[in-house]
């Protein structure tokens, strides 16, 4: 497809990028697919094998490092997070784009890779509010809130990477921002370039 979207979303964790990315691809991108990852890192109580996350254990990553089954992967917060080249291609048969949910070394290599990759980094509204939301989770110990939130000023200092930034004050605002970035992409003339085209060669007045 002349449009195909690929659509990275990064953010420290914290900053309600889980939340988000459900909203555009249930509310209102539901032609876009969510590429679910594999990592090593153990699921939480909520999570479901297939749906968040493929969780596999680090031999089994690794050999598909080596097989070059990653269109990328990184290590984050002492765990392996990779996404598949069969996510992409799955999302090729059956919708209109693809969203990631990747951190700022998984964005850079996709858009290495595929140049017109769309990356949003979403930012909480402040670094208190970064840590309330951290320590909200039930799922989190003290020593898990800590090292994110050491990790998170790393994670925002590569905010000049991506194409947008969206601050998460406000859930609904945030959402909004998100689908008007989805929509203004599609119409960016490189992607609809074969369309016109097409038309000239058609002949039609």
């Amino acid at each position: 497809m002349d449009d195909f979207l690929l659509f990275i979303l990064s953010s420290p964790s914290g900053a309600g990028k889980t939340t988000l990315k459900t909203r555009i691809l249930n509310e209102s991108h539901p032609e876009l697919r969510f590429s679910v990852s594999h990592t090593t890192r153990k699921p939480r109580a909520t999570e479901i094998d297939g749906r968040e996350y493929h969780f596999i254990d680090r031999t089994r990553f690794q050999e598909m490092v080596k097989a070059d089954e990653f269109a990328e992967w990184a290590e984050v917060h002492g765990h392996l997070y990779g996404t598949s080249l069969r996510e992409i291609e799955l999302a090729k048969a059956s919708h209109r784009g693809v969203v990631f949910d990747i951190d700022y070394q998984g964005a850079r290599q996709i858009k290495a890779k595929v140049p017109d990759a769309v990356a949003v980094f979403i930012l909480p509204p402040s670094m208190a509010e970064l840590e309330r939301r951290l320590r909200s989770r039930a799922s989190d110990d003290e020593e898990t809130v800590q090292r994110r939130l050491s990790n998170a000023r790393s994670e925002i200092d590569h905010y000049a990477f991506f194409d947008y930034l969206v601050v998460n004050d406000d859930l609904e605002q945030a959402h909004r921002k998100l689908d008007a970035i989805v929509i203004a992409e599609r119409a960016r003339c490189q992607r609809n370039a074969r369309s016109a085209e097409r038309l000239l060669r058609s002949g039609q007045v």
